[in-house]
């Protein structure tokens, strides 16, 4: 069996993944089972839509369920009391500056699953934060983007 993939995440991260998967169980998983119900009392299954609906939205919530349940079963909690509060990490804030244009941004790093690009939450796999890890304030890095590379200084690290 291969080792599963490490989710990082914050407390409060974990915190609303645990809320979803739990909504999920108790609620929604109990509405797809009554839909599924009624649209079988409608008859022949074989030209059923509504049947053939919330079929699909019952793999949904199923696949949905299994994925939150492995995210949390591997989550490794982002500690930003044991990390250099001067480098830029997971679970840290970076506010920055593009160059040469002068356009300030803030970003906080944070996993996969947490990831919320209009929030200011990005992926610590995204080319930003890759680019970012690991500098202190007045660095200069290059990010990647698909529209061609872009050179950003930090500006403050929290």
């Amino acid at each position: 069996m291969s080792e599963e993939k490490k989710h990082y995440m914050t407390e409060d991260g974990k915190k609303k993944l645990e809320e979803e998967l739990q909504y999920l169980i108790t609620t929604r998983r109990k509405e797809v089972v009554e839909r599924i119900k009624v649209a079988r009392s409608f008859g022949d299954l074989s030209e059923n839509s509504e049947y053939d609906s919330a079929k699909e939205d019952q793999a949904f919530v199923e696949g949905r369920i299994a994925q939150l349940e492995g995210m949390i079963r591997n989550a490794v909690m982002i500690e930003n009391e044991t990390v250099d509060g001067n480098v830029v990490s997971l679970g840290k804030t970076v506010r920055l500056i593009e160059l040469p244009d002068g356009e300030e941004e803030e970003y906080t790093i944070v996993g996969t699953a947490e990831s919320d690009p209009l929030e200011g939450k990005i992926s610590n796999d995204s080319p930003m934060a890759q680019s970012l890890i690991g500098k202190t304030v007045n660095d200069k890095a290059i990010v990647n983007t698909p529209a061609g590379e872009m050179q950003v200084e930090i500006l403050e690290i929290r």
